[in-house]
């Protein structure tokens, strides 16, 4: 079994897992699915240039922002923090189970997964 293989699967996990913390905690699933693709807004970045377009898309689909979220969730017991945190990371482990990940600033095409 290839690295890259072996970092999809462990992603594709961590996605099923995310859907099942949002289900088990009886959050809305049809809010999941609506929610679900809006960190790919952050490829607006690319309107500009390259360069942009990839520290924007990154910022969105790392997993420093949504973790922090996560934490945030704690201090401020806002549940909505926690439904955007727990979405946004299924986002980025759905991304990774395709094979996206983090951009280059010279491509928009290859990406952190496909170099693995």
């Amino acid at each position: 079994m290839t690295v890259k293989r072996i970092v999809r699967i462990e992603n594709g996990i961590a996605f099923a897992i995310s859907f099942y913390i949002y289900v088990y905690l009886n959050f809305p699933v049809w809010l999941f699915f609506v929610l679900l693709l809006v960190p790919d807004i952050t490829m607006i970045g690319y309107a500009m240039n390259k360069k942009i377009g990839a520290i924007v898309y990154n910022f969105g689909h790392s997993l420093i922002v949504p973790l922090l979220f996560f934490i945030s969730y704690f201090y401020f017991s806002n549940v909505y923090l926690l439904i955007i945190s727990i979405i946004w990371l299924a986002h980025i482990f759905m991304d990774r189970l395709l094979g996206f990940g983090l951009k280059y600033e010279d491509t928009f095409n290859i990406t952190h997964i496909q170099k693995l």
